[in-house]
């Protein structure tokens, strides 16, 4: 074989190398991107899910709220919705955990729908992510709210709705009694909010509210713990300075 010849066949084994070498190399890169928009998408997931979540380490508890788990309901689908929740979630106890102390209470069962809401919004861990928000010594403490936006994200989860109004001359403010806040702005039938409620604190009551808030439950033993709660400090808007935390809401 002459020298030219060599030099051929040894510059096309070398080109052949080098193009094995490259395909490996494209293979390999390849290899490695797929990897890599596996791992990308598997952490996208994973971030959709923790958005989906919450997780509130307030008070010493921690929360877990799956907001997939919520069924949401529309106005025009609340009556039958909290009608059958009602049925199949018959409690009627609950225990208000605070840094303050323990609040019992028991609902009444005459008011079905205010009952069944404020179950359900337990059971749903809601008012773990909420304060006593408003607070007026001899006057009233009102609970359901918090300026954390996990408390907004349960809520657009849970519906936007009112609950019809549920008055009762059998159950008016008195001293203990477990009412429903409720929005003022054109809402000339009195329903109430289905997130806020408040406890009357004055000895005396709060009998202006009669008729005008839906009475639905009354407190049975913590007290003490509404007029500690009732003594803090607030500012202009009758906001605590330090917040109340409610840790959670157990239905018993």
């Amino acid at each position: 074989m002459s020298y030219l010849q060599k030099l051929v066949s040894l510059t096309f084994i070398i080109t052949l190398l080098l193009f094995a070498s490259c395909e490996d190399t494209k293979t390999s890169k390849s290899s490695k991107q797929s990897e890599k928009e596996l791992q990308q998408k598997k952490q996208k997931a994973k971030q959709d899910s923790i958005i989906n979540s919450i997780n509130i380490p307030d008070g010493g508890s921690e929360i877990d709220i799956d907001l997939r788990e919520i069924e949401t309901v529309a106005q025009e689908q609340l009556i039958p919705f909290l009608t059958e929740y009602g049925k199949n979630n018959p409690e009627d106890r609950v225990s208000i955990y605070t840094n303050f102390g323990q609040i019992d209470v028991r609902l009444y069962k005459d008011t079905p729908l205010h009952r069944a809401n404020f179950i359900r919004l337990a059971k749903t861990g809601y008012f773990g992510t909420t304060f006593f928000h408003r607070v007026l010594d001899n006057f009233v403490v009102q609970g359901g709210n918090s300026d954390n936006i996990s408390t907004q994200k349960v809520r657009a989860a849970i519906g936007d709705y009112l609950i019809p109004s549920e008055f009762s001359s059998k159950h008016q403010h008195n001293r203990g009694a477990f009412s429903a806040a409720k929005y003022a702005e054109q809402n000339v039938s009195k329903a109430s909010s289905p997130f806020e409620f408040f406890i009357v604190q004055g000895k005396r009551g709060a009998h202006h509210l009669d008729n005008d808030h839906t009475v639905f439950g009354e407190v049975t033993r913590g007290m003490d713990v509404v007029d500690k709660m009732a003594k803090v400090k607030t500012d202009a808007s009758e906001w605590p300075i330090r917040n109340i935390l409610i840790d959670s809401v157990v239905v018993k």
